[in-house]
């Protein structure tokens, strides 16, 4: 999904031809008539998502000025470009002590438009890395820090949101990647508990004769090398949260002190006389079906049921591509910045082609491949060639059409220009209109699945790659374009249909 921008004009031939430059820069436009219009799309309960705004300084009622100063009383962080056909140096002065992020004058041309989007963008991406991380180190993360305009994450979020009012045993499950840990630190940074420590336990990590000992602690000289009492992560995380990570590599003898410290509320160190009481609010994860391993005898099902109150299922990358643009665009500032690298963004067909791999690694290996294009490039924007590791991971083809066929009846083949997308986003011209070969070299008639793959793939080039926007025009829904993709991408990694001779 590309960046959306909010566009605030009361003159209409301005704002069509703002919101038309807006659009051929790439990103997705809302546009509004009025500063209380504005202000209202910005503070509703059910406000959608904006990245940057683009606002008017002189319009009836409330003007430019009156909407950044709601903006800052609202506390919104939304990065304001304002424009006026007054360019005095006392209006540049004011608006940018009223937070706006850049000035234009009137009539700004494209380019200049375009700069200053881009690093309006940018500027907001590595203000909220920063705050992302200082939160982190704080332990007050919290569900605006996880970045996603997904819709198959709405429904993840809603119930994370109304776990975190509780204290509910929560199981959050998912692939390796897809930043659980990130879930559990936010209902934790959301409850009552967000000022009561939050203690991160790896199980999978920890040797099978020391798990008891980490987790429930020990006394001194309980066994060889206990040379001091330790109070274990449990005692540590009282009246906070205690996170278990990978929590179904627990060996069979710790999960049953574990349903007893989770019955009774106490615990008791190895070499202890006694059992202590604890306040836990218990969080776990999963990369594995835990259900699969009670069925196999390596995970006791009441422990599964105990943990299993509240499941959150995060879903992997490749079911909500759509936030691939907004999640490079924050790995790409705060890698910069701690790399001191100026790279000004990344081109339009490189995250074209990053928001169709598939990411096995989810996340955590989007990031690592941003890191690594900053550290490895040498020019200041990052494009194809800068991410060579991303050649072996299966994508859904975007510009090659299906071969050129012979010439048969009216019909010819086209070739579709590659799919670009995001905020670094060529202007370059679009494609007026495209033809389907409906007929095969040898005459006979192409099969459908083939013809819709080709419709698709000519639709998302010719917005842009704007995938809401070409699921709107193709009348399906997002959920059923992204099926389509990976079921060409597996017809093409499976040899493709074949064709008649």
């Amino acid at each position: 999904m590309a960046a959306s921008i909010l566009i605030a004009d009361d003159d209409a031939v301005q704002r069509r031809l703002v919101e038309n430059m807006v659009q051929k820069c790439g990103y997705e436009t809302t546009v509004v008539d009025s500063g209380d219009a504005a202000i209202a799309l910005l503070t509703a309960s059910d406000a959608p998502a904006f990245d940057a705004m683009v606002l008017d300084l002189v319009m009836p009622g409330l003007d430019g000025m009156g909407v950044l100063a709601k903006i800052r009383e609202a506390g919104l962080s939304i990065p304001v470009v304002v424009q006026t056909a007054h360019g005095g140096i006392d209006n540049v002065v004011s608006a940018m002590r009223a937070g706006a992020q850049d000035f234009v004058v009137k009539p700004v041309g494209i380019e200049r438009l375009q700069v200053s989007l881009r690093n309006a963008l940018n500027a907001s991406a590595l203000k909220g890395e920063l705050q992302r991380i200082k939160h982190s180190r704080e332990g007050r993360l919290t569900f605006a820090d996880i970045i996603t305009r997904s819709e198959a994450m709405a429904g993840v979020l809603h119930t994370a949101r109304k776990a975190a009012a509780s204290t509910i045993p929560v199981l959050v499950e998912g692939e390796s990647g897809v930043g659980k840990e990130l879930f559990a630190r936010a209902i934790h940074g959301s409850g009552e508990r967000k000022s009561k420590p939050f203690v991160a336990v790896n199980c999978g990590a920890i040797p099978d004769n020391l798990v008891e000992s980490i987790l429930f602690g020990h006394e001194k000289g309980a066994f060889t090398g206990a040379t001091e009492r330790h109070l274990g992560k449990f005692v540590e995380a009282s009246g906070g949260t205690l996170f278990l990570d990978e929590v179904g590599e627990l060996p069979l003898a710790a999960q049953v002190k574990l349903l007893r410290a989770l019955q009774e509320g106490t615990v008791e160190a190895v070499g202890g006389r006694k059992p202590v009481k604890v306040d836990v609010r218990i969080i776990s994860a999963t990369n594995r079906k835990l259900l699969d391993h009670v069925k196999s005898g390596h995970f006791r099902e009441d422990l599964f049921y105990r943990l299993h109150v509240l499941p959150l299922t995060v879903p992997p990358l490749r079911m909500r591509r759509e936030d691939i643009p907004h999640l490079l665009r924050h790995f790409l500032a705060r890698f910069c910045a701690e790399e001191n690298r100026h790279i000004t963004g990344i081109s339009g067909e490189a995250m074209a082609h990053l928001s169709q791999l598939e990411w096995p690694g989810n996340i955590r290996q989007l990031e690592n491949a941003v890191y690594r294009a900053v550290v490895m490039s040498e020019g200041d924007q990052l494009g194809l060639s800068d991410f060579p590791q991303t050649a072996s991971l299966s994508a859904p083809p975007v510009s090659e059409a299906h071969g050129e066929p012979l010439i048969v009846g009216p019909a010819f083949h086209s070739t579709v220009p590659a799919m670009v997308s995001g905020n670094e986003i060529p202007i370059a011209p679009l494609p007026s209109a495209g033809t389907l070969a409906m007929l095969t070299n040898a005459g006979e008639m192409r099969p459908l699945e083939e013809l819709e793959s080709e419709i698709i793939r000519f639709a998302i080039s010719h917005y842009r790659g704007q995938m809401s926007e070409v699921a709107r025009r193709l009348k399906i829904g997002r959920s059923t374009l992204y099926r389509k993709l990976d079921e060409a991408a597996d017809n093409s990694s499976a040899g493709g249909t074949d064709e008649a001779n």
